[in-house]
Parts: C-alpha cells; structure tokens; sequence
C-alpha cells in the first residue's frame, strides 16, 4: 500500500513538473497588446496544441521554443474583414503578402463575388493548408448571376425563393453573412427589396450583411442610408465595406456619411465599417461606363459601344459622371492591369489617351476608356479621396481595417499597395508617426472588434484558451514598403507571425508552414 501511495506522489509530481514542461511555444518578456483595447503591459504567453494556455507572467512553465520578446509588441494576430483572395490563396498558399502583413485571418467574398460553392470552396482550401486562416460571405452577384445570369430585371417569386435557398444552403455550409457589390454587374440591377430579402436569408444563421454599397461618391449619403435601411428590414448585423467619400466635390463629407452609422449604432442597430488607409481606391475601368451597357453581358456591352448613338449616349453619361466629380479629366485614373497591353501599367488614362494619338481632352479619353473596355477592360486605381476624410474613417471607434485584395504574384502588374501594406501602414504612419489613434485601439480594431462582428469566437484575443493567431513586431521599424510606384514590396517590422500555435514568421522569414484552417460561420452545420 505503502509502494502504491509513494508510486502515486511520483506521478503526480511528474504530472505537475511535465505540466511546466508541455508547452509548445513560450513567448517571454514582451510589450502586450491582448487585442481589448487596454493599454499594454510586460508579460508572457505559453502555447499548446494550437491554444494560449496562459497569460501573464509565466514562472510555472517552460517550452519547447521559447521567444525573447523583449523590446517588441505581442498582439493577436490580425483579421482582414475585407479579402479577395479565392483564386490567389489556392496557388499562392503561403500568402506572404497578408502573412508579412501580421495578417492571420482573411474574410473573403466581398463585394457581391465569393465561391459559386462555399462547401466545395472549403474542402479546396482545408486540402490545400494555406499559411493563414479563411473566412468567407457568400456573394450576392454570385447568387443572381446563378439564378438570374446578367439580365436587368426584377426576379421573379421564384428565383427570389431560388436565391434566398441558396444563401441559406451557404450559410449551413459555413459562411459567415452575405455580401453585396451593388456597383458592379448584376448586383446593380437588383432592388432594395431582393437584397433585403438575401439578408434576411442569411441572417436566419447569425450571419453579417457586408456591403460595397451602391454609390461611394455623389450619392453616398442615398447609399449608406440603403445598407442600414437593409440591415433594419431583415434584422442583420450590417458591415460597410471600405467605407470612404469619393470625388473631389464630395471631400469633407465624411462627417455627414458617418454621422449616419453613428446615429445607426444609437438607435440600436449593429452597423459597422472597414476602410483600407490610402487616399485612392481600386477596381475595374468598367465602372467608368453607366451600368446599363453591360446588360446582358459582355457581347452585349460590345454591340452597344460599336453602335454609333447608343456609345455617344455612353460618352455623354461618362462625362456627366467625371464632371459631378470636379476632376478635370481622367489623370486620376491609373492603370493596375491592362491584359491587352501591358506596357499602359502604371499609367493614367490622360497619358495613354496621347499614346494612342489622341487630343488632350476628356472626350477623348473617354472614347480611349471605352477602346479599353471593349478589349476586355482594365483593373485600375483610382485617386479619388483626399487624407482629411481617410483620417476622419479611421478614428471612429467602430471601425476595421481590410486592404480589399487578393495574394498578388510578385512582379505582375501595378496592383494597389494596400494589397501589401494596409496594417503596417495603419501601425507605422497613423499609429506611431502621427497619432491619429493609439497602438492599443489599432489593434483592438485589426483583433477583437473583427472577430466579434464576424462570429469568431475564440480569436482575437490573447487569452487562454484562445486560438494562437499571434504577431510580434517592432512599434519603431513597423512600415509599409509598397508604393504606388513600386507596390509589389513586403511590409517590415513583422518579426515573428504564428497561425494556430505554428511559427509561420521567425525572424522576418516565411518558413513556408501552412498552419491555417477554415473558419466557419455561425450557422454551419455537417
């Protein structure tokens, strides 16, 4: 009894002792930021099986690998709200560019385009194990033009109920809300009411209505308004996508269009925003064209521009649209990725409209415009914001931060360095070098705030029993390197990224680990 008793005391004892010896990964004597929006404070971090076991300061517990965090921020790692990224994650699965980023999870299926299958698009990325973890809505433009194709209609009862099924069917499947695009083909088509009722669909699953809303610039007030009216009707959380004022007559409103959201969230309703930190946006050339001329698809656009007096009317709406900006001609517009001739990359319209021979008038440029679209269009980005209203955005409380991309291949044409450097940004320009906000709000926005709006229970946080998404970086070497010049340029000061307990970043290096998973929505079921 004696030997059994004192065989007992052992192992107990070694329990106890191999209690402070089973965790993975220690990450000592760091400044951290837990992602609660409270200030900082010196301490530890223990990790096992992919969970933070522990947090504070840690004399109980030693480690397999064991981080001298000292003289660096540990904060959880970031979540992109607003990704892109169905394609590129599938060939690029390590995705240095949000990885070096301090980006551990990306929401993707934004602006009314995701997966046509959210299952499948899930079993593709659990096959793959890319280096970060994926989130996605589901796209209404990807739901109509299912059930609808391109066509400028009203659904019928039935395709309403078709495309109502299929937003449920996704959200069983593990998305996280619907998403809009209503200034691209065919989501602008679509009224009020049939949004309205795909939100509703997706809120019956504890989903978020995410919108790129129907107009960003000279009716932004209208459409703003329509996002919080559809989130009221079918009683969802609401997400503005890259909530921003555009056009040079409308700079300075930001106040009215966020006075919106704030009354919003004081009468009660869940309305929040995300915006990217650059004065210029990104998107395609054919939204330069009213949305009419695509109707139908893209061989009917093409029979409309080679149609004398239906591409005059297209030109006179274009420069009705350049002329309620204020901008004086089309330099404000610059090319990202012209497929048809790459050498037009990095160039504004005003200059390839003289490449092309033609007179320095905005005209012309938009019968180059509409040349360029016939031939199968352009991604661009677009100059059309000024700092005062990005800097007003970024200090409300309630809002996120996503860089609206995708995983870029490296060298391939100008793409917008958001797609590279939004946090860093965020981090080294707004947070350390002008102090439009603090360190520990950033992250409360990149983190916690993230995390709650889309149903992430256990990330964002450092605390235990939280997943351990963890970024440790230098608050002095923190920077942005992409410009507009050279956007294809890895962010600094990330010195250490972990995906789900595994190092993915040590010392500034991707080791090319691939510890991400599918995170799921709210309403999936097996």
């Amino acid at each position: 009894m004696k030997s059994i008793f004192s065989a007992a005391l052992i192992f107990l004892s070694t329990q106890f002792v191999s209690g402070q010896t089973t965790a993975d990964l220690l990450i000592r004597n760091g400044k951290i930021i837990d992602g609660t929006g409270n200030s900082w404070y010196y301490g530890d971090l223990a990790v096992k099986d992919g969970k933070i076991i522990k947090a504070g300061h840690i004399t109980d517990i030693q480690a397999t690998k064991t981080i001298d965090a000292k003289g660096l921020i540990v904060a959880p790692g970031f979540i992109d709200v607003h990704g892109h990224i169905e394609g590129g994650i599938i060939t690029t699965p390590t995705a240095n560019n949000y990885i070096f980023d301090g980006v551990t999870t990306v929401i993707t299926g934004n602006c009314g385009g995701s997966a046509d299958n959210i299952g499948s698009f899930f079993q593709e990325i659990n096959k793959i194990r890319p280096s970060i973890n994926v989130a996605t809505l589901f796209g209404h433009n990807t739901v109509r033009a299912q059930v609808m194709n391109r066509d400028n209609r009203t659904p019928t009862d039935l395709e309403q109920k078709k495309m109502e099924s299929l937003v449920e069917e996704a959200m069983k499947q593990g998305a996280v809300g619907l998403s809009t695009g209503l200034i691209y083909i065919p989501g602008t088509f679509a009224k009020t009411e049939e949004v309205s009722g795909l939100a509703r669909a997706a809120g019956k699953y504890k989903g978020v209505y995410a919108s790129h809303i129907r107009n960003e610039e000279n009716n932004a007030v209208d459409a703003v308004n329509e996002a919080i009216n559809i989130g009221k009707e079918a009683n969802i959380p609401v997400q503005i996508s890259h909530f921003k004022i555009g056009g040079k007559s409308n700079w300075g409103k930001s106040n009215i269009t966020l006075g919106l959201v704030k009354q919003a969230r004081m009468d009660g309703w869940d309305v929040t925003i995300d915006q990217y930190p650059y004065t210029a946006s990104s998107t395609n050339l054919g939204i330069r064209l009213p949305d009419w001329a695509f109707a139908g698809g893209n061989d009917s656009m093409k029979v409309r521009l080679n149609n004398p007096v239906i591409r005059a009317q297209i030109k006179k709406e274009m420069l009705q649209q350049l002329a309620g900006y204020k901008f004086p001609n089309y330099s404000y517009a610059v090319v990202a990725n012209y497929p048809s001739d790459t050498s037009f990359n990095g160039k504004n319209i005003s200059e390839i409209n003289k490449l092309m021979g033609r007179k320095a008038k905005v005209k012309f440029e938009a019968e180059t415009i509409m040349d360029m679209v016939e031939k199968g269009g352009a991604q661009m980005v677009y100059n059309s914001m000024n700092e005062v209203d990005v800097k007003n955005i970024m200090q409300y409380p309630f809002s996120m931060f996503g860089a609206d991309a995708g995983v870029p291949v490296p060298g391939r044409g100008m793409p917008h360095p958001r797609g590279y450097g939004t946090n860093a940004r965020v981090l080294g320009k707004y947070v350390r070098d002008e102090k439009v906000l603090s360190m520990e709000d950033a992250i409360r926005r990149m983190t916690s705030l993230a995390a709650q709006k889309f149903g992430l229970s256990d990330r964002g946080l450092l605390l235990p029993n939280y997943a351990a998404d963890i970024v440790i970086f230098s608050e002095a070497e923190v920077n942005d390197m992409a410009t507009f010049q050279k956007p294809h340029a890895y962010s600094k000061g990330f010195k250490y990224v972990v995906v789900n307990g595994e190092l993915v970043v040590e010392n500034e290096k991707h080791l090319g680990t691939r510890s991400g998973k599918t995170l799921y929505g709210q309403g999936y079921s097996e």
